[in-house]
């Protein structure tokens, strides 16, 4: 008579909540999307346009809860008391939206992002030199770069952004040169060689300062600006000195599933969402929750 009870309760809970989505959704079939987004506790969405507002309340009335409650996101942002990290994915979602992003790609890219946290996670032994921050940060975020890839260069300013507004976060930088990049295995080995000296930092923002004048020789008179040996260099350069552990930085970075120049993980797990300063600051913050929360929210 119990397991009957509980059964039955268990197919009257799925039905609720099969009831709540196709509920939320027919109300916004049939509803004005301005109306349905004009009164949601802690959010103005009144300067997206018509079209934007459309695609947002797609998103909201068709995804759930972020934190497992049994309704829509936006049932959950009209009870006014959404979690912290059902709130950063719908600001994820009116900004991709307000860009143009069409719904059905927010809503696999939430679900994607979301799919990270429970995956197997990656474990990265960065070398310490290459690394800032707090070195007990609960939260470590690894870039994987090339020092010709442009939007490396680009995701540069956006990690020193999130740094400065998340000082508890620590930053490693893995090494990606890829085999398209003819100067790329040298200005890693130049980065290398410059961390041995103490001098990692400096190096690594030099090459990417002058990432469109990269060459054998200007990698060479970058090593000397810096204040290092050149002729040390050129010795180790030919020794091959740091072949092996630019190799194995890629290696690890493939085992984990770096397909593509920048590529960042958030304690292991990989950032899905394209990189920005708001969407790096989405990911620690919702790391540092998951922390704090045991591996929840």
């Amino acid at each position: 008579m119990v397991t009957t009870i509980r059964i039955v309760a268990g197919r009257i809970r799925t039905v609720g909540v099969l009831l709540v989505t196709v509920a939320s959704v027919a109300v916004a079939q049939g509803s004005d999307p301005a109306r349905l987004l004009s009164d949601l506790p802690g959010f103005d969405f009144s300067r997206l346009s018509p079209a934007a507002k459309k695609e947002l309340v797609t998103v909201l009335t068709d995804e759930f809860d972020a934190c497992g409650r049994p309704l829509t996101l936006l049932a959950s942002l009209k009870k006014g008391d959404a979690c912290k990290h059902t709130r950063r994915l719908v600001g994820y979602a009116a900004f991709q939206a307000s860009e143009g992003t069409p719904a059905t790609e927010i809503i696999n890219a939430l679900a994607k992002y979301n799919q990270g946290f429970t995956a197997k996670r990656a474990r990265f032994q960065v070398d310490e030199r290459q690394c800032v921050g707090p070195k007990d940060a609960k939260v470590t975020l690894v870039e994987f770069s090339d020092f010709e890839c442009p939007y490396c260069n680009a995701a540069r300013p956006m990690i020193d952004e999130a740094l400065k507004a998340r000082p508890q976060t620590r930053v490693c930088y893995a090494l990606f040169p890829l085999a398209a990049h003819p100067n790329a295995t040298l200005a890693g080995q130049a980065a290398l060689f410059a961390r041995d000296a103490g001098k990692f930092g400096a190096m690594y923002n030099a090459l990417f300062d002058n990432q469109l004048s990269l060459s054998e020789g200007f990698i060479k008179a970058l090593v000397k600006k810096v204040g290092l040996d050149e002729k040390a260099f050129d010795k180790a350069v030919a020794e091959k000195k740091y072949l092996d552990e630019l190799n194995a930085s890629k290696e690890a970075g493939r085992t984990a599933g770096v397909d593509s120049t920048p590529s960042m993980f958030v304690n292991g797990r990989k950032v899905t969402l394209n990189p920005s300063v708001e969407t790096l600051l989405l990911a620690i913050d919702d790391e540092a929750d998951w922390v704090q929360g045991n591996s929840s929210w």
